[in-house]
């Protein structure tokens, strides 16, 4: 409650993520004030002082109670305001004996107040309207302004929605009134739109036809589009809605020429025009139509064609005005006015609901606070679960790997991008992809203890999360780092140890590759060993001294298999080189009996030299690893997480063996000196007794 008191730079994190944690997201939520996925410092402050304004009894804090009692509440507007709004949800939901409540209940009441036609989120359902007229007029403010779904998820309008399409309603019939009246467009507003649908375009043809009397030979220019542009078109489909057919003259244009109504006309413009000759022109006008009637027919429709030109866009324009006049004149009086203030009213009652909606999401709020607001604190200020070995809510769960339980695990969304700042804690982590059922997600676990000598990329294991449930595991991308000074100890000795194994098997590889080419050539050999041309042709190939070549006198007898022709007489040997190989042995075991008669020389200090020497080899590892022991911290990997920590948080050398657990020696375990006895059924704990082992039974 005094958390504010806190200096924050004795906080360990100043700020985490809603998601990825073990923790109730429904709480986190709550708690995230602005609804950004993250939860800072003023924020819990704010959730912790909410909690404490409404709540006297802070025992139930403190035990982390899931039930929340009246008698826990302050004595304030605030607690009573949700005393009263506890004991109503309980009655309502048919629970009125029990002393306190639970999540059950709330949510139960929560669900019957989003099914209620007044719900107390402001919108209104145009399903749940009773009126048959309001219902459809509603339904077109739908269509006209979209809907909104509702607490229940039913669509409905709010009040932005309700006000905005009467306003532009009104506007539109004023403009229809003004056009009736004083535009004189009664009776001539279908003319006037028939005049505006072809103004620019017939006088473009009477422009086009003044100049073809002014230069005749411009007529054909003027007449039509340039009939490349025409090509283009011709081996594709054509409408008579295409742009290149409406781009063309409205008719054929020659000098002083009147504009036809009928079939000379351009197809794509013939039904505009004949609107205008039904609609603008007398019934018995001609076919034609010449530059004076139709400036006479202009002056006519100018007023009108102004007033149309004032009309109102938007949603409601796109109805119709016809469509809306005939809502209004459903209406009482010819007005929306007053249909306006029922639909506002029940706006106003169903956020009259919105007090007791408010009370009971509070109680929500409180019940998960008083259930969660000390753990999460714990985690986030002090991170005393952590290192109280209660688990912490970034642990996503134990990793199961090569002998060992890896404690510290935390989800990761990304490896790409978690892996270079989580690199910089300088411990050892693994990362993992986990399957389950259709489920996939990637954790890093930190590996703190034991060795790393079969840790790779594609080993498997398994993880289970806090829940208990069984994830198949392996291992995608290791960053390696020193795990213990033991370790680091061994490491040069293991090097060497992998070095002598590589070098052993080189060695062996090639010896076994001489080995298969010599092989081939003596079965080469052997099966031409009836063949005394071949073989004598064959055998000056073979370099002296190697396997199957002539002896000293080059002969070629019966060989060592007893085969006629095939000449493998016993090797010569040099004596030069078996003079030189006792010089080499001889000096060898000199250097060896000197060292090690200044070894023993040293008397007392042998442990000393023997000291001496392997701390030279083992020294400069050691210490790297120790002065990287020391830099290990968690911080880096929550960073990488979405966390602010503000502490290094380092992880010890005592801490580290408690996050990752190895295998204890198991009480009266029996050791099997011999692979053929095994202790017998009722033996003695501890002593196993002789006799043979059953055959076909599998060694225990």
């Amino acid at each position: 409650m005094n958390l504010r008191d806190l200096d924050q730079k004795r906080w360990v994190a100043l700020a985490c993520p809603t998601r990825g944690l073990e923790f109730d997201e429904r709480t986190l939520d709550l708690i995230d004030l602005d609804r950004d996925g993250r939860i800072r410092a003023p924020e819990l402050i704010a959730a912790c002082e909410w909690a404490g304004a409404r709540l006297k009894d802070w025992q139930p804090l403190l035990r982390g109670d899931a039930r929340l009692s009246p008698d826990s509440l302050a004595d304030t507007d605030e607690g009573r305001a949700l005393a009263e709004e506890l004991q109503r949800t309980l009655a309502v939901t048919g629970h009125a004996a029990l002393a306190d409540i639970g999540l059950d209940e709330i949510r139960e009441r929560q669900s019957h107040l989003a099914a209620e036609r007044h719900n107390g989120d402001g919108i209104v359902p145009v399903a749940g309207m009773e009126d048959a007229g309001d219902r459809a007029l509603a339904q077109r403010i739908g269509e006209a302004m979209g809907t909104v779904a509702d607490a229940g998820g039913e669509p409905g309008i709010d009040e932005t929605r309700i006000k905005a399409f009467f306003e532009q309603a009104s506007a539109l019939l004023a403009w229809h009134r003004e056009g009736e009246a004083e535009a004189g467009c009664a009776g001539r507003r279908a003319a006037a739109m028939a005049v505006q649908a072809v103004h620019d375009k017939v006088e473009d043809f009477f422009a086009r036809c003044r100049l073809a009397s002014y230069d005749l030979s411009a007529a054909a220019t003027l007449n039509a589009t340039d009939p490349e542009q025409l090509k283009a078109h011709a081996t594709g489909l054509l409408s008579l809605e295409a742009g290149v057919l409406r781009q063309m003259p409205i008719a054929p244009v020659s000098p002083g020429a009147a504009l036809p109504l009928d079939d000379r006309a351009n197809p794509a413009w013939r039904g505009a025009l004949a609107t205008l000759r039904e609609q603008a022109l007398s019934a018995d006008f001609g076919d034609s139509l010449d530059e004076r009637d139709w400036l006479a027919l202009k002056d006519e429709v100018r007023a009108c064609r102004e007033w149309l030109r004032r009309q109102p866009s938007g949603p409601v324009a796109a109805i119709g005005v016809d469509v809306v006049a005939a809502l209004a004149a459903a209406q009482p009086g010819g007005h929306l006015d007053e249909v306006r203030a029922r639909l506002l009213k029940q706006v106003e009652d169903d956020r009259a609901a919105a007090p007791r909606h408010a009370a009971l999401n509070d109680l929500e709020k409180l019940l998960l606070l008083q259930r969660g607001l000390l753990r999460l604190a714990r985690n986030f200020v002090s991170f005393e679960d952590f290192y109280e070995g209660r688990g912490a809510v970034f642990q996503a769960g134990t990793l199961f790997v090569d002998g060992r339980a890896c404690e510290l695990t935390v989800d990761v969304a990304d490896p790409a991008r978690h892996a270079p700042v989580a690199g910089l804690a300088k411990a050892y982590l693994a990362y993992c992809e986990c399957v389950r059922l259709n489920q996939k997600r990637t954790i890093v676990a930190v590996v703190s203890a034991g060795d790393v000598d079969f840790l790779f990329v594609g080993r498997n294991g398994l993880f289970y999360d806090r829940d208990g449930h069984d994830w198949d595991a392996r291992i995608v991308k290791v960053i390696e780092n020193p795990i213990s000074v033991g370790q680091a100890f061994l490491s040069p000795y293991k090097k060497l140890v992998r070095l002598v194994e590589d070098q052993v098997a080189k060695r062996a590889a090639a010896s076994d590759s001489t080995q298969q080419g010599r092989m081939g050539h003596l079965a080469g050999r052997i099966a031409t060993a009836d063949q005394p041309a071949t073989a004598a042709a064959v055998a000056p190939t073979v370099p002296v001294g190697a396997p199957g070549a002539l002896g000293a006198a080059g002969t070629t007898g019966t060989g060592a298999a007893g085969l006629p022709g095939l000449g493998v007489p016993g090797r010569r040997v040099d004596v030069g080189t078996v003079a030189a190989i006792g010089v080499a042995l001889g000096s060898i075991s000199t250097v060896i009996v000197g060292v090690f008669g200044r070894f023993v020389d040293l008397g007392w200090w042998i442990p000393l030299a023997v000291l001496g020497i392997v701390l030279s080899i083992s020294g400069p590892s050691m210490l790297i690893a120790w002065l990287k022991l020391r830099q290990r911290s968690l911080g880096p990997i929550l960073d990488a997480s979405g966390w602010a920590i503000n502490n290094r948080m380092k992880l010890s050398t005592k801490l580290g063996t408690a996050l990752t657990k190895r295998p204890r020696p198991v009480a009266h375990a029996v050791r099997l000196s011999a692979p053929g006895h095994r202790p017998l059924a009722g033996g003695p704990a501890g002593h196993p007794p002789s006799g043979p082992r059953p055959a076909g039974d599998a060694a225990g």
